[in-house]
């Protein structure tokens, strides 16, 4: 009986553990622009309330009597009730001016804090309260037991909860179903509590294993630092700089709970003389792969190297770990150690990396570290020694051969909370020619002819013959328009602009409005008036006064992570306060893998507003295929010929709903 309520009260735990933490992030993401950085901002914050919650447990068993423990924990667990639900309120809003990143954490310590902190406790807690009940070494397969329970969480998420069910929903069952635990961890202390096991239990002669040393506690906190490193590290790469797929970043976790799963399990599924090998051969094909494009950022080499090399080198890690696991009576020390670790590797590429480092090189660095890692672990034998080293020199070249090559490419190059920037120039189709490129990550941004008789043109997406194009190139107000931009990239649009109009762009990236005005001259050579607003555009927008637009484009929605609020019911009701009752709302919908252009007709169906789609395929063009759909309150906006002569209706999706904030998916648009 007992045992299944431990193992009932840690699964419980962990799969809460996992669950509240898309819906937190999902909840907060959209004031923070949408991007893919808000996410690893979260993974940091808990990363380091896990390691808070082993250190509580580690102390809560080594100072207080049975007794006490439960008591002291049944209160806390109370307290926490008093957080629920977990949804940060209005208040919690970015003003624009904060560092993102400090203000996420202290919005995720305030209120999601506490209840998660009591989630991380369980596992430890529950773990040292059943060794002491005299289940001994089986222990640690509650381990295994919680991170299978964290693996079904992660990919239930995705595909079982968000499609069905609203976010404020989300969180009242989470709330819900977090109170039950509640009930089933005070039922497990109670247990434990008149067993009086820590008391009246016989003694181990294990339990007589010395307390484990500095050296040891380093060697596990090193393993797990390296893997947490690897799994943000790899995640980073495959998602910016191989291909901006949705849902993309499930993989990695997923591979890195399952080494935890299966090295925890029982001993059958690591053995070094195994893994060895695979880890020596993917780990330097990965390392190779960084410095050779045809290899580190073909898609269909790239995802499955290095989400292959994560899995090996992450059995490695915890398979070492698991070989060096202390006997029950010091698990809770252990567990501190690898929460330690996890923090940290979380906290260096999470935190550190975009600050120090000015492209995503951490994935080469972890290479390094982890070859010199293996080098010492396997300092007993001669030949794995050399071995270790020889991997290391090796993972050390190619990494100075990738920095050099992004050195030598590259006209500029930054990297901040946002992701990386990459300013490129490259040959134009005769010499005398050069293109200047952004690029963010893998996705390109805009590219501007520096010489030759395209130069202050519109390319790429914003061409005469895209959507946005046709309708900026009308004649009827130009010299008097007020035309907004969400999303600055280069700043292209600008060429559109006359003497008398006014261009107002939204970026929530400074560094993006640093090199759109200083390396690009679209802004500063357009005749309009330009006007450049920092931070998320829907928050400016919801404090600034109507704009009177007579055009408002819509355009970030090319990469994976989109900013889902800037394509909401709230969104479109919110864009129409700002138009003229003629203004058009301009939605750029291409992208490789998300079918958006269903989605803003729906929209505008709901709102009573008519939509039209403008798709430009030209194989002879240099101009980029795009997807641009025209939203507008009367349908006399959109009867212009130029448009007519294009326009399509948006494709329908069946049971497609109006996106809300509270309700949105994108697997249900999966292209």
């Amino acid at each position: 009986m007992s045992t299944a309520l431990y193992a009932a009260t840690i699964f419980s735990s962990a799969f809460l553990l996992f669950l509240v933490q898309p819906i937190v992030s999902k909840h907060i993401l959209p004031w923070f622009g949408g991007s893919a950085a808000v996410w690893a901002t979260c993974l940091v914050f808990f990363q380091s309330a896990l390691l808070l919650g082993y250190a509580y447990a580690d102390r809560l068993t080594r100072w207080l009597s049975p007794h006490r423990q439960v008591w002291q924990h049944a209160a806390l667990l109370l307290l926490s009730l008093l957080m629920l639900p977990v949804l940060a309120d209005g208040s919690w809003r970015p003003t624009g001016s904060e560092d993102p990143s400090l203000h996420i954490l202290l919005l995720l310590s305030a209120t999601v804090g506490l209840p998660y902190l009591m989630l991380s406790t369980t596992g430890p807690l529950i773990q040292a309260w059943a060794a002491s009940a005299g289940h001994g070494a089986q222990v640690y397969r509650l381990f295994s037991l919680s991170n299978l329970a964290s693996l079904l969480a992660l990919l239930s998420y995705p595909f079982l909860i968000e499609p069905w069910l609203p976010l404020q929903t989300q969180s009242l069952i989470w709330s819900f179903v977090y109170t039950g635990f509640v009930v089933l961890c005070v039922g497990s202390g109670l247990m434990l509590s008149r067993q009086h096991t820590l008391a009246s239990a016989p003694e181990n002669p294990a339990a007589e294993q010395p307390p484990p040393g500095i050296k040891q506690q380093s060697v596990w906190l090193s393993l797990a630092a390296m893997s947490a490193w690897l799994l943000l590290a790899v995640t980073n790469h495959i998602t910016q700089n191989v291909a901006a797929i949705p849902f993309l970043w499930i993989l990695p976790l997923t591979l890195y709970l399952l080494s935890f799963v299966l090295c925890f399990e029982s001993d059958r599924w690591y053995r070094r003389s195994w893994w060895l090998p695979l880890l020596v051969i993917m780990m330097c094909a990965a390392a190779y792969g960084l410095q050779d494009n045809k290899l580190g950022l073909n898609i269909l080499w790239a995802i499955p190297l290095y989400c292959g090399t994560l899995l090996v080198t992450t059995m490695f890690l915890h398979g070492e770990l698991a070989a060096l696991r202390p006997s029950p009576r010091h698990l809770t020390r252990f567990y501190l150690a690898l929460s330690l670790g996890g923090a940290m590797g979380g906290a260096l590429v999470g935190l550190l990396a975009p600050r120090v480092l000015p492209a995503y090189y951490e994935l080469g660095i972890g290479f390094l570290l982890t070859s010199l890692l293996a080098a010492g672990i396997m300092r007993d034998k001669k030949i794995t020694l050399t071995i270790g080293l020889l991997m290391a020199a090796f993972c050390a070249l190619m990494l100075w051969r990738q920095v050099h090559a992004d050195l030598a490419a590259a006209h500029l190059m930054t990297r901040n909370f946002y992701g990386r920037l990459l300013v490129r120039d490259i040959p134009g189709a005769t010499p005398d020619i050069t293109v200047r490129r952004l690029l963010h990550g893998a996705i390109l941004h805009g590219e501007e002819y520096l010489s030759g008789p395209n130069r202050n043109k519109p390319t790429t997406y914003y061409g005469i013959s895209s959507g946005i194009g046709r309708l900026l190139a009308l004649p009827d107000a130009i010299g008097q328009r007020v035309v907004g931009v969400v999303g600055l990239g280069t700043g292209t649009l600008a060429a559109y602009g006359e003497h008398g109009d006014r261009f107002r762009f939204y970026d929530i990236d400074p560094a993006v409005i640093h090199i759109a005005q200083t390396e690009f001259g679209y802004l500063r050579n357009s005749h309009a008036t330009i006007e450049t607003v920092l931070g998320d555009a829907r928050l400016n927008l919801e404090r600034e006064t109507p704009n009177e637009f007579d055009v408002l484009v819509i355009d970030a929605f090319s990469g994976d992570s989109i900013p889902v609020h800037l394509i909401t019911r709230e969104a479109v009701a919110l864009y129409r306060k700002h138009m003229k009752p003629d203004g058009v709302i301009a939605f750029h919908v291409s992208n490789r893998y998300l079918a958006l252009a269903p989605v803003v007709e729906k929209l505008a169906e709901e709102a009573g507003m008519h939509a039209m789609l403008i798709a430009d395929n030209q194989p002879a063009s240099p101009l980029l295929t795009t997807d641009w759909v025209l939203v507008a309150s009367t349908r006399e906006a959109l009867m212009k010929p130029s448009l007519l002569r294009v326009a399509k209706k948006p494709p329908m999706i069946d049971g497609l709903r109006a996106w809300t904030d509270d309700s949105n998916n994108l697997f249900k648009i999966l292209k």
